[in-house]
């Protein structure tokens, strides 16, 4: 220390150093203790979730519940249909992303979706699905009857899709050439299927069918590179 600071009494030594330490840490930065979600995905400083990370990563759904609850929906009129060039329907992206099921890997293919009668040991009840396929049709704004639409799977249970969570649930209106009251007419259903066969001999990725089935069925085999 310069004699000239020794010279000083000792308050002022003491309140001058204090002063060189605050300004030292506002010109380098200091953290509160508040951490920010990294870009991984993870909670910001309210606690809530951050965005989902890489670009078309599927959310994953709480998967198969020994008792299954109704689940709430999203507000009414506020979600809304989309339609392919040839006028088949495709939901809302941000209402219905579609959400996988946990317990549905590459690791565990042959003892979920490869094994005959996986599927229905897991589908929720009428009881459950029926209040929610009502509560979803005022959420996408659907007044047509409602035994012509078919609550839908985004990601099918046989693709490994979650069976009850909303976001790979919705009301989805009849395709064109619809007999009105003859129940839904679903052509989805059959991609589904050959998705499943292709995923099941090893011809299609899991990971790959359930990201082209929830962006758009009707390309799905195309996105895939699987001949019809």
């Amino acid at each position: 220390m310069p004699n000239s600071a020794r010279a000083l009494p000792l308050s002022v030594r003491t309140s001058t150093l204090a002063a060189v330490a605050v300004l030292a840490l506002a010109a380098g930065g200091c953290s509160s203790g508040r951490t920010h979600s990294d870009a991984k995905g993870g909670s910001g400083p309210s606690g809530t979730p951050s965005p989902a990370s890489p670009s078309g990563a599927i959310a994953v759904g709480p998967g198969p519940q020994g008792a299954y609850t109704v689940q709430r929906q999203p507000a009414a009129g506020s979600c809304h249909v989309r339609h392919t060039a040839d006028k088949q329907p495709l939901p809302d992206p941000t209402c219905t992303p579609g959400a996988t099921n946990p317990k549905v890997t590459p690791a565990t293919l042959k003892s979920t979706i490869c094994r005959s009668g996986y599927t229905k040991d897991i589908r929720p009840p009428v009881n459950i699905t029926g209040r929610e396929k009502k509560a979803n049709a005022a959420s996408y704004g659907y007044r047509g009857p409602l035994h012509d639409a078919e609550y839908d799977h985004l990601i099918s249970l046989q693709l490994g899709g979650d069976p009850n969570d909303p976001r790979n649930l919705w009301v989805e209106p009849p395709s064109p050439g619809h007999r009105p009251g003859a129940g839904p007419n679903n052509p989805k259903d059959v991609v589904e299927n050959r998705l499943k066969a292709a995923i099941c001999s090893g011809k299609a990725d899991l990971t790959k069918a359930q990201q082209a089935i929830a962006r758009d069925w009707t390309t799905a085999e195309a996105v895939l590179g699987l001949k019809r």
